[in-house]
């Protein structure tokens, strides 16, 4: 299984007339966020595939232009044919949300934004992040019982705290998610938020039982 991660910038060669025969065999596309959902719209329209998407910390006004959150949750019965008439996005937000994807079967749950440093959109302190994480807990335990475990996925912006963050406060990862990993243990967490501006760097940590990775402009993950 391949999937195509993206986040934070685009990429020249998703962003291209050759995107099909590049990523035409990725199974699904996911997004960790800060990019414009025109971008999410040709790469949709090109490659026809499942695409689940979070907010990251910008391009978030058409997220909350619609006034239907609380703490930057979109409303539980905002179904996939609103996104594509109101934002022509061909795809489904689980920012806040737990989800499964009919063509592959894997378990994914999202939760965007950035700690909170000033009084911009989709910025959350601690507490609020540990808040967003309590109200997917029955869903996660749903999983665990009918498919024999939590998620398979966490599509998150910011890193977890101390892999892969930075000392601003903008850039500071949640601990939060280190406690989500401790707990559901899911296969991956895929980020962005951070730049990596030398592509060389090192995209992948590893923390307990997941796999935390930097999907900073793309990256196609392949899984078993």
């Amino acid at each position: 299984m391949k999937i195509l991660c993206i986040a934070d910038s685009r990429d020249p060669l998703v962003y291209s007339v050759n995107v099909a025969d590049r990523y035409g065999s990725v199974d699904l596309i996911i997004s960790a966020g800060d990019l414009p959902l025109k971008y999410y719209e040709f790469i949709v329209s090109s490659l026809n595939k499942p695409f689940y998407f979070v907010f990251g910390n910008h391009h978030a006004e058409a997220f909350y232009a619609h006034k239907r959150c609380v703490w930057g949750e979109p409303s539980l019965d905002y179904r996939n044919d609103q996104y594509q008439k109101e934002w022509g996005v061909g795809g489904d937000c689980i920012d806040g949300k737990v989800v499964r994807d009919n063509s592959t079967g894997l378990l994914l749950a999202g939760l965007g934004g950035s700690m909170r440093y000033n009084q911009g959109d989709h910025q959350f302190t601690e507490f609020q992040m540990y808040v967003r994480i309590f109200k997917l807990i029955p869903k996660l335990l749903y999983n665990k019982i009918r498919h024999g475990r939590y998620l398979d996925i966490l599509v998150t912006h910011a890193p977890p705290r101390g892999i892969g963050d930075q000392e601003d406060q903008c850039h500071t990862g949640f601990k939060a998610f280190l406690w989500f990993m401790r707990k559901f243990k899911p296969d991956y967490l895929v980020h962005g938020h951070v730049h990596l501006l030398d592509l060389n760097a090192p995209r992948i940590n590893r923390y307990q039982e997941t796999e935390v990775i930097n999907v900073y402009s793309s990256y196609v993950l392949e899984k078993e």
